[in-house]
């Protein structure tokens, strides 16, 4: 068979590779798949753990809802960020943590993703109007000027404003931490200058401020987020060769990710021989190339 004829084979047998990974769910015909398994708003997960009720510095928001799944990092990165805030202020609130998945994945009522297992929600931290620490009451609006109008159902003063120096330190822990590899924080504008005004009159250095800027983001196909942040995870390597989908951009902060070099005509000649397993073929060879890094990669990026 000719090398163009090979190739032809070849890239047939890696889109289906490619599609069974996108589409895909862990079962035994694809024991590859596993941990986060496709995009944020169209996938599963394997291997998830569950948020405790309460920790240090943080408390769910409904503690016997069964949402509280997450992949393993994800569940870490809450809990350090919320230690960490509760140790460097303490006197403060807990953080309410929202939802994040359901066990194995998949649709849960109130949202368009959450089914992979790297994604959650957190309501502000706010305080009285004279700067006294208290519970969110549950997703309050914040404006502009930093202050969320209460209606009828809470009961309470009229107004509470954004804890921004607790927020940005939750956020500062989140983008630090080794482990975590914050994809997008989605958040509306309003908050989002908040806080990054708040970090430059901190004295924070232009290149946390400048990755802070990256990935906080008012989303476009969903409530703009003025009500609590939404943390997504990315891919890591890993991860993406066993079915993880990023579902917006790969930030080149991020652990690089493996991409095929160019292959010679013996490799293509060898992938064109008639074998009714070509597409594990493809896969034994693809597993057997060297990796060189990856050039970041845009998609339409889901909010809730």
């Amino acid at each position: 068979m000719s090398s163009r004829g090979a190739a032809a084979r070849l890239i047939t047998s890696i889109g289906l590779l490619a599609t069974a990974g996108c589409l895909g769910t862990p079962t035994p015909l694809q024991p590859n798949l596993s941990g986060s398994v496709g995009v944020p708003h169209h996938g599963v997960q394997t291997g998830a753990v569950q948020l405790p009720v309460r920790g240090p510095g943080y408390m769910r928001l409904r503690p016997r809802s069964l949402k509280y799944w997450g992949q393993p990092r994800l569940v870490a990165a809450i809990q350090r960020a919320a230690a960490r805030v509760a140790k460097e202020m303490p006197g403060g609130k807990r953080a309410l943590i929202g939802d994040l998945s359901a066990r194995h994945g998949g649709k849960i009522p109130g949202h368009h993703s959450h089914r992979t297992g790297r994604d959650v929600d957190i309501l502000w931290y706010v305080t009285t109007t004279s700067g006294a620490p208290t519970y969110n009451p549950g997703f309050i609006h914040v404006e502009s000027d930093g202050l969320a109008k209460l209606h009828g159902a809470h009961a309470g003063p009229d107004f509470l404003q954004l804890d921004v120096p607790r927020q940005w330190l939750l956020i500062k822990d989140l983008l630090e931490n080794p482990d975590a590899n914050v994809q997008w924080i989605f958040a509306s504008r309003n908050v989002e200058a908040l806080l990054t005004d708040y970090a430059r009159a901190l004295g924070e250095s232009p290149a946390l401020i400048w990755h802070a800027e990256t990935v906080l983001l008012q989303p476009g196909d969903s409530s703009p987020h003025d009500d609590h942040i939404h943390v997504r995870l990315a891919c890591l390597p890993d991860e993406s060769v066993r079915g993880c989908e990023g579902g917006g951009p790969y930030w080149n902060w991020l652990p690089a990710l493996p991409v095929l070099p160019a292959l010679g005509d013996r490799q293509l000649d060898s992938l064109g021989a008639d074998d009714p397993l070509a597409a594990s073929s493809a896969a034994r060879v693809i597993d057997r190339l060297l990796l060189e890094p990856a050039q970041p990669m845009a998609r339409h990026v889901v909010g809730e």
